[in-house]
């Protein structure tokens, strides 16, 4: 038995109007290929054709059945012929030997194994007595081909009629079809189409992942962050970089250690420590400016065009300059690995392709590597130009003076004042103090264009509070001996101001001499630098990795736009010509008609050998999931095909349950969309691995990536919203009928059940018909099937309910009928197998003009009627 694993798909023919077109080998082999090339699947390894024909068709298409039973390939043929209205008369010559409906015919090619027929004489499709459909009702017919399409039912009820006698039965059916209105569907396509593309916007923030790489995976965290990170010594010691650096280093630390002894008391004494600092200055500045040049060729060696040089390269030339590039070992390994998870992990989360987009397209440019001449205009905005222009005009300001400073002298005046008579010249000595201050700190701090101002204001409060002591000792006169106590108080505390208030200035004056300045500048040259020591490493798989993430970015935005033409409503569309039982026509359901992605996919060829390339083409032809009608029933489908037309309409052995969608359906379906793009960039990414994610690769990604959108639609389409599709995640817990449709899985289940109501059955037969069926109740065939998607459902519901679970059960992969079917044989002689007498043609088939030369019949006894 050929496995479900093993089918691609059912392929139908009906030879009630096909059969001229099918009158050899190539022609028939076109066919099966434009069918399944319109689905998307490849040549089939174990074909299954489902035969519409009429029961006088058996013998006149004999050789298109022939044909079939000999179509090449891999595995086993199998074919279910389903037979539709009455058994013509039987004549010997003139004389009709047997009425209509009392024997039916067929030729010996269809006796073969894996060959079985299966004849609905009436469809019996009337709701009610008045009702007088034809016994082929299109409608009807249409259902129960769609029915059958499905390769699990078509499979176990070729499986069942193999093990009934002349595997020929007359079926009975109860159907129940759970679906979505088509313009539910499409509308909930549309919407989950567009939230699986999302929306075309430049204005994305940015993004934390790529900012801090926390949340990428390895080794794109190294990547981003850079491995061995900030801290990492980017000069050898002992090496020129390290050299020049330290020599800017040192000349700024020994200018602030002369700096230091300049503001304590001996340092405005002593004309020492200006004379020092000032010549340390100078050779901090050229150091400076040495290292300064010093990093700015390493920044040229980067490469002037802009291109980033091979990593052996890099390091070799920063080595020379002393400059030590981490090793990047075994980094690019895993990077096609990381970019596969973290596209991965964010469709997983819902994002919308665009938004994944954006995301990669903002890790490659935090990854890619910045050639080092991209960072020369940094380099010339560092501050050193102005670190040398602020120790050239260092005091164009005043030097600060505090308020305290000032109270303080004039509190110390005071103090020091209290005196009278012979000992009033004593009142002098706390002024002279800071007279002195403003002298000697104008001469160590001259050239600053305010020499000895900054002590004005206190040598003047001063003054103003040895008078006010004056004035006061003559007011009080205080004793000698508190005099003398107050006057000590009042010079320390002018020597203490004094000190204090040079410090300050001196403090100011070297800091608008520009240390500081140099100082930052020397740390922003030198950050430039370990910035371009790292911009270095693993620049090689960083780059790669770059292009990697950017052609990812580029594929997703290409197969978002597939989805956008996918989503766009095309109201131009011509219908077809045929309708599907379960479908409405092609004017008022978008899904039905052709995909955007598949315009243009089939060219049509005009080949008179039949040639197999020119196989997968376009015709006029009903496709396989639209079985035609008779001509004189075809006609041009209009608005009265809606659901509710279709539904009033429905046979009676049919009940359709419509659902208006659940809150999960839109989602559901774009997390179908976002697993089909799993598994069309899954080849893509091992490219990314081998290194070979080029041009090439990224075109045949964005093929299949439209390929598997166009098979999710058909899917929709054919197998309705609850199954999944073939290429859904499997961990993914798809969402109830409830939640999907809208309906009720208890109607499947009562259904289906063990305990069902045998009698809703209806047999599709005539009432001349059913004197050739086997009256033995115990003879026929029972066939109970259910979709799988809602298999936990009904068995929760037959748990619930206390019923017995049919062990026998039909779980399919078609996610819209449930229901019963019964195969009841045909009384022994009813069928008759017969065998032409012709002569082979060229082609092994038929005449010598191509077709059967069919003298007579013989019967299972070789005697000719």
């Amino acid at each position: 038995m050929t496995t479900t694993e093993e089918v691609t798909a059912v392929v139908h023919l009906d030879l009630r109007t096909q059969a001229g077109q099918l009158d050899t080998s190539a022609a028939v082999r076109s066919a099966v290929a434009r069918q399944l090339g319109r689905a998307g699947l490849p040549e089939p390894d174990h074909p299954l054709f489902l035969v519409v024909d009429t029961p006088a068709g058996l013998t006149e298409h004999q050789r298109q059945y022939e044909l079939l039973a000999a179509y090449r390939a891999l595995g086993e043929v199998r074919m279910l012929v389903l037979l539709v209205g009455s058994a013509p008369a039987v004549y010997a010559g003139d004389e009709e030997v047997l009425p209509p409906d009392r024997r039916l015919v067929r030729p010996a090619v269809l006796r073969g194994s894996g060959t079985a027929l299966l004849w609905a004489g009436d469809l019996r499709s009337a709701r009610t007595a008045l009702e007088q459909p034809a016994a082929d009702d299109p409608a009807a017919l249409a259902v129960l081909v769609d029915l059958l399409s499905v390769p699990d039912v078509f499979q176990r009820v070729l499986d069942d009629l193999g093990s009934l006698p002349d595997t020929v039965a007359a079926p009975g059916v109860r159907l129940l079809e759970q679906d979505l209105p088509p313009e539910v569907r499409d509308r909930a396509w549309r919407d989950a189409l567009s939230r699986f593309a999302g929306e075309d916007s430049d204005h994305a923030p940015e993004l934390p992942a790529t900012r801090s790489g926390a949340d990428l995976p390895e080794p794109l965290r190294g990547l981003v962050a850079g491995r061995g990170g900030r801290d990492l010594r980017h000069r050898e010691t002992g090496g020129v970089a390290d050299d020049a650096y330290r020599a800017c280093a040192e000349a700024l630390d020994d200018a602030e250690e002369e700096l230091a002894g300049l503001r304590t008391v001996l340092g405005l004494l002593r004309p020492v420590h200006r004379g020092t600092f000032e010549a340390e200055l100078d050779r901090a500045h050229q150091a400076l400016v040495d290292y300064r040049e010093l990093v700015a060729g390493a920044l040229h060696s980067g490469g002037v065009s802009g291109a980033a040089p091979s990593a052996a390269e890099s390091s070799a030339r920063l080595a020379a300059l002393g400059l030590r590039v981490p090793s990047a070992e075994g980094v690019g390994e895993r990077i096609g690995e990381g970019l596969r998870e973290f596209a991965g992990k964010l469709l997983g989360q819902g994002l919308a392709l665009r938004a994944v987009a954006r995301r990669f397209t903002a890790l490659a440019g935090r990854v890619e590597p910045v050639p080092g001449s991209a960072l020369l205009p940094r380099l010339a905005d560092l501050p050193i130009a102005d670190a040398v222009a602020g120790r050239s005009g260092a005091a164009a300001g005043p030097l600060p003076v505090a308020p305290a400073a000032v109270v303080a002298a004039g509190g110390a005046g005071l103090l020091g004042a209290m005196w009278q008579g012979p000992f009033l010249a004593l009142a002098l000595l706390v002024p002279l103090v800071f007279v002195g201050l403003a002298a000697l700190g104008a001469t160590r701090l001259r050239g600053t264009g305010q020499p000895g101002r900054w002590a004005v204001g206190p040598w003047i409060a001063a003054f103003v509070g040895a008078a006010a002591g004056v004035t006061v000792a003559y007011a009080t006169d205080p004793p000698l001996w508190l005099s003398t106590a107050a006057a000590l108080v009042g010079v320390c505390a002018a020597v203490e101001t004094a000190r204090r208030l040079w410090r300050t200035a001196a403090d100011t004056w070297g800091a608008d001499q520009g240390t500081l300045a140099m100082r930052r500048a020397l740390a922003g040259v030198d950050a430039l630098l370990a910035e371009a020591v790292r911009e270095h490493w693993a620049a090689d798989e960083r780059l790669y990795c770059a292009d990697a993430a950017r052609s990812v970015a580029g594929m997703l935005r290409a197969t978002a736009a597939a989805a956008d033409a996918e989503a766009a409503p095309e109201p131009d569309r011509p219908a077809g010509t045929g309708t599907s039982g379960t479908e409405p026509s092609a004017a008022d359901d978008w899904l039905s008609s052709a995909s955007a992605l598949e315009t243009g996919t089939f060219a049509v060829a005009d080949d008179a050998d039949g040639d197999w390339a020119s196989a997968y083409a376009w015709d006029d032809e009903p496709s396989w999931d639209e079985p035609a009608a008779p001509a004189e029933e075809q006609r041009p489908a209009g608005p009265a095909d809606s659901w509710e037309d279709r539904t009033a309409g429905a046979p009676r052995w049919l009940d359709r349950e419509s659902g208006e969608g659940g809150p999960e359906l839109v989602a559901t379906l774009a997390g179908d969309l976002t697993d089909a793009a799993m598994v069309a960039m899954a080849p893509y990414w091992g490219a990314v691995e081998r290194g070979q994610a080029g041009t090439l690769a990224v075109r045949r990604t964005e093929e299949r990536v439209r390929e598997l959108l166009s098979a999710a639609r058909r899917h929709l389409q054919h197998n309705g919203v609850l199954a999944a599709p073939p290429f859904a995640a499997g961990h993914r817990v798809r969402a109830t009928s409830a939640n999907l449709l809208g309906t009720d899985p208890q109607r499947v289940a009562e259904l289906v059940g063990a305990e069902a109501d045998r009698r809703a059955v209806v047999q599709l037969s005539s009432p001349e018909q059913g004197t050739l069926l086997n009256r033995d109740p115990a003879a026929a065939v029972w066939l109970r099937f259910a979709p799988d998607a809602v298999r936990g459902e009904v068995e929760k519901a037959w748990r619930a309910g206390g019923t017995g679970q049919p062990a026998d059960a039909l779980w399919t992969s078609s996610g819209r009928y449930a229901g019963l079917i019964r195969l009841t044989p045909l009384r022994m002689g009813v069928v008759d197998t017969v065998r032409p007498r012709e002569s082979p043609g060229p082609d092994g088939f038929g005449g010598t003009d191509g077709h059967s030369q069919v003298d007579a019949y013989e019967g299972r006894d070789g005697e000719p009627w």
